[in-house]
């Protein structure tokens, strides 16, 4: 399988911001160690980081056509767009949902998630463990 691991809005400061929430591995960092697990396991990940929706949303549209599945953490936007939310309902693969903190713990604006509803599966609180947890259940 080929996967596509989408981070969103804020994602390239990890391991810099909020440590006590994120942890101190960069996004580099948790992106290799994706890419390592996928392989270990036959498959392959690939990566794309924006802070822009718009370009969000087009990485989501175009992937229908090169992968297997969409592994995203979408940060803040999970939370309000709708234009995240319909790119994912447009398109015919499997997409988990992913936060590396636990939502349903944090503020209530944070607590839901407008994408869920459109994806295959929602892990959260895990850390950078909830990726490789979503990309073992897109190999299921």
């Amino acid at each position: 399988m080929k996967i596509l691991v989408i981070n969103g809005v804020n994602l390239q400061l990890t391991g810099y911001r909020e440590r006590e929430i994120y942890g101190a591995e960069t996004l580099e960092e948790i992106n290799e160690e994706i890419a390592a697990f996928a392989k270990e396991r036959g498959h392959e990940a690939e990566f794309f980081q924006s802070n822009i929706e718009g370009e969000i949303c087009t990485a989501i549209g175009e992937a229908a056509s090169s992968y297997d599945g969409i592994v995203i953490n979408a940060g803040a936007y999970a939370h309000y767009s709708i234009a995240i939310r319909d790119a994912i309902a447009a398109v015919y693969i499997p997409v988990v949902e992913v936060h590396m903190s636990n939502i349903l713990s944090r503020e209530a604006f944070r607590q839901t998630s407008v994408i869920s509803e459109v994806c295959k599966g929602c892990i959260i609180g895990f850390g950078k463990k909830s990726y490789l947890l979503a990309l073992e259940s897109l190999f299921l």
